[in-house]
């Protein structure tokens, strides 16, 4: 028999590891602005809808807690799930980045540049200001050198460098680019947008359909596709990115959708959740 409810994006596979991305997504989009709290029960139930096993759901939430981000509460033979301080602010932060993300405006041309030295035995620090750099929109032109046109970004260089243990190993400034090469190039070299792209039409494609069968799912699975693009795209000023760049139009369809269905699948994991 076939379900009604919404498949996953083959981006999202329901294993255990998808199963946490998801929780994350649902605590920020439902638990954070609500009470701060979930049911098992109700995290069960939005996740089937999903195709997520149950195992793979209670797996999940075990780890997001043993990670300091939910304390259990025992109500009976029920248990409630309770957002740390800590996972507030880290959501908080998040959700702040993923719903304002979006095509950057006003660039005055000022580069940020990063130049550190990072031994190659050291591969927790490399990995650290990697995936940390990356998430604040940071292109690498080779090893150790990395690039933004958001000079508002250096202070989340300065805490990357840092918290990875590498600071004094680091140089961070502010330039104009002055040649000689074409800057388009330099944007190629540093970023790979084709595949940014491809990943905004594939967004596109999935979430065209205004009316979906089940709005709460669709909606962790809107933010949930969405939540990666800061982390891939640069938001690169206008000038710097191709001719029709798919992103632009996927910014407006996300923040259509997102405001199209919050009311209904905030109604739908509140009664989920009661």
């Amino acid at each position: 028999m076939e379900s009604s409810a919404p498949a996953l994006s083959r981006r999202h596979e329901a294993g255990a590891q998808s199963a946490r991305g998801l929780l994350l997504t649902l605590l920020g989009e439902f638990v954070l602005p609500a009470e701060g709290v979930a049911w098992t029960s109700a995290v069960l139930a939005a996740f089937e809808r999903l195709g997520v096993a149950e195992k793979a759901t209670r797996q999940a939430l075990m780890r997001t807690s043993n990670a300091g981000w939910l304390e259990p509460d025992k109500v009976g033979r029920r248990t409630r799930w309770q957002l740390t301080p800590a996972a507030r602010r880290l959501l908080t932060d998040g959700a702040e980045r993923i719903y304002s993300f979006g095509p950057a405006h006003d660039w005055d041309g000022t580069w940020v540049l990063v130049q550190v030295r990072i031994p190659d035995s050291d591969r927790r620090a490399r990995h650290e200001v990697r995936t940390r750099l990356a998430w604040a929109g940071y292109g690498s032109l080779g090893p150790g050198l990395w690039i933004s046109p958001h000079a508002a970004r250096e202070r989340e260089a300065v805490r990357a460098l840092t918290g990875a243990g590498v600071a004094g190993d680091a140089h961070v400034f502010t330039a104009r680019r002055t040649g000689l090469s074409d800057a388009r190039a330099m944007v190629a070299a540093a970023w790979d947008l084709p595949a940014v792209g491809a990943e905004y039409d594939l967004f596109l494609a999935e979430f065209r359909d205004p009316a979906p069968p089940d709005v709460l799912a669709r909606q962790l699975e809107l933010v949930h596709a969405w939540r990666r693009f800061p982390s891939l795209d640069p938001s690169l000023p206008p000038e710097l990115l191709p001719d029709q760049w798919s992103g632009t139009a996927a910014a407006r369809l996300f923040a259509e959708r997102h405001g199209q269905w919050a009311d209904g699948s905030r109604r739908e994991w509140k009664r989920l959740n009661a």
